[in-house]
């Protein structure tokens, strides 16, 4: 069932834990991140767009909407990164639950002015916003080796949020987009801090990699959606590069190796970041 309101988001940082947003680019993406909702029983959030759309077009968005309507779990269909304000009203008309403005590339009131068009956008369709301020660094759909931007200011974050009339906050802490060779050092003072400053749930992008630890000392901080993209693309190629000399005429069977790896991936972090018990109707294998 399509998962609607940004009140899952509130009751998860009230319980200290957080929903994962999952980024898919494909059917058997979609497949995956839906079958590990359905057997943990936890609300995800299916990411489909906008990089994705350079792959998929507005098929994906389609499939997405209808795995998440047809689906006894409680997913909700998110456009990320999106700057585009035709492309968010276009989603928005499909029957996207959330939206993501990405204004982050702007100077400040600029990015205020382009998330407030885009919260308006979404509020009028029902759906929930969320904006981003501070610099991520790295490209979400192939990113290694970034190296941190501009972090978010936490004075500077409240007003946005005033400003804006956002549902969320994407903040850069020292988080980036893609795997790093060094570790990533999140900063946990200036996460509190805009926690403290702010009345919205935050949200954390490229947290793919983080330890447990990090992860959990950000939801201790206010952080209620957890971004997951590389773990999933690199377990869906790992598969499929294993598979290949053993089924390498059988396409279904490639595919459904990919299927299988990354719905693993989801299963464990959904669980991660809210713990439930399992569905006994669980496909895991």
């Amino acid at each position: 069932m399509l998962l609607r309101g940004a009140g899952v988001l509130t009751e998860a940082a009230r319980g200290r834990t957080a929903v994962a947003g999952f980024t898919a680019y494909n059917l058997e993406t979609v497949q995956a991140i839906r079958a590990a909702a359905e057997a943990t029983g936890a609300p995800v959030i299916l990411q489909a767009g906008a990089s994705g759309f350079r792959h998929g077009g507005w098929a994906l968005a389609h499939l997405a909407l209808a795995a998440a309507a047809d689906s006894s779990a409680r997913i909700g269909v998110h456009l990320d990164h999106s700057r585009d304000l035709e492309e968010i009203r276009a989603c928005l008309d499909l029957g996207y639950t959330s939206v993501m403005v990405d204004g982050s590339h702007l100077p400040f009131r600029e990015n205020v002015e382009l998330t407030r068009e885009a919260a308006e956008l979404a509020h009028a369709a029902g759906a929930w916003v969320e904006g981003e301020l501070g610099a991520l660094a790295g490209d979400e759909d192939r990113s290694t080796d970034a190296r941190s931007g501009a972090f978010t200011d936490p004075r500077e974050a409240a007003r946005f949020v005033e400003e804006t009339g956002v549902d969320a906050l994407a903040v850069a802490v020292g988080n980036v987009h893609g795997f790093t060779s060094t570790p990533v050092r999140l900063d946990f003072d200036r996460l509190a801090e805009i926690h403290a400053s702010c009345p919205v749930p935050l949200v954390l992008h490229g947290a793919s990699g983080l330890p447990p630890a990090d992860r959990e000392a950000a939801l201790d901080r206010g952080v209620a959606k957890v971004n997951v993209n590389t773990e999933l693309r690199q377990a869906f190629l790992a598969a499929v590069e294993e598979a290949l000399p053993d089924d390498g005429h059988d396409l279904a069977g490639v595919l459904a190796a990919g299927r299988r790896a990354v719905e693993r991936v989801a299963h464990r972090t959904a669980l991660e970041l809210a713990p439930t018990s399992p569905a006994p109707s669980s496909s895991l294998k």
